[in-house]
């Protein structure tokens, strides 16, 4: 997909939730064990929001966008940061063309549906700021003329949490523009087992099509699902629910940084994509729990004394959703 997504016709909420649901099932055949993950990819989907994944190398991150990608049928693309990769290596850039005597604009590989930012924190803070600019902008600037990037657009970057030399962390303004931050946790010992024996069998990670994995969603089903979460009732006390786990989070002693009014907005958008995927035409409590750590756990940073103590910000959240009370 190249240009603004389109809806050929009408689909109703309920056959894009199902299509939706079936998603899990389809990516399971490539990659095993992420239920979760692949729910916050959707969810960052009908939010219209970017998606950072931290997990240790070979845990098929890659594999999993692109198969995620293939059972949604939308594009996706991959970009291996590293520290000499300039701003136009990610945006595109004016050619020259000697034929014509004429620049033309060579399009980056931003100019995509699913674009895996690989290793986001190798690259300077030059480059980072490029594409956390088009991840806000939704689009590409050059010469004056503005390039609209396809709709679905989202960034799935990813981050090793065990090394970090070499690298330049994301300031937490830039942090809190990503709508999730996810963990991608190392498989089970029966999931392992059943990643060697697919590899046994003659799976190959680059050959999606013969592992069977097939489009079991459309861009239309994703419009309509946009529209039904847009949809979603809020009652007044879960907006005051929100407000005041996010206000905990700036009064608390372990934070020196707690969430911002945009990580609030977060939460919300995706309580209301959660709760659709659910079932519910309405969000509750539960819904907001459910989501607040993967939305607000990378817009908060420790203290350094705690973070010293080895407190990690998801057993402080827990203490915050625990104290705050929690409507009836």
């Amino acid at each position: 997909m190249t240009g603004p997504m389109t809806v050929p016709s009408a689909v109703d909420q309920h056959d894009a939730r199902a299509a939706l649901h079936r998603l899990r099932a389809e990516v399971a055949k490539a990659v095993v064990g992420q239920d979760a993950v692949v729910t916050g990819l959707v969810i960052a989907l009908l939010c219209r929001g970017h998606v950072l994944l931290e997990g240790v190398p070979g845990v098929a991150k890659t594999l999993l966008i692109r198969t995620v990608a293939t059972a949604l049928d939308l594009e996706s693309k991959r970009v291996q940061f590293t520290p000499d990769l300039m701003p136009g290596d990610v945006t595109g850039s004016l050619i020259f063309d000697p034929h014509t005597a004429a620049f033309t604009f060579r399009e980056g590989p931003v100019f995509t549906n699913l674009l895996l930012a690989d290793e986001i924190n190798r690259t300077p803070p030059k480059t980072q700021s490029a594409l956390l600019e088009v991840m806000e902008e939704r689009q590409v600037s050059v010469e004056g003329e503005r390039r609209v990037l396809p709709d679905p657009f989202i960034v799935a970057a990813t981050q090793n949490p065990i090394e970090y030399e070499g690298t330049y962390p994301l300031p937490e303004a830039q942090l809190d523009r990503f709508l999730l931050k996810l963990t991608v946790p190392l498989p089970s010992r029966d999931e392992e087992l059943g990643v060697l024996r697919a590899h046994h069998a003659g799976f190959d990670p680059r050959d999606l099509g013969a592992a069977g994995v097939r489009p079991v969603a459309t861009a239309a089903d994703l419009a309509a699902a946009r529209e039904a979460v847009r949809r979603v009732y809020v009652a007044e006390p879960l907006f005051g629910y929100i407000v005041d786990l996010c206000r905990a989070t700036r009064a608390t002693p372990a934070l020196e940084l707690g969430a911002s009014p945009r990580g609030a907005t977060a939460l919300l958008n995706t309580a209301k994509a959660w709760s659709w995927l659910a079932g519910r035409d309405h969000v509750t409590p539960d819904d907001v729990k459910a989501v607040a750590r993967p939305t607000l756990r990378h817009r908060l940073r420790l203290r350094p004394e705690v973070e010293l103590e080895g407190v990690g910000v998801d057993s402080v959240l827990d203490t915050v959703l625990a104290t705050v009370p929690t409507p009836r």
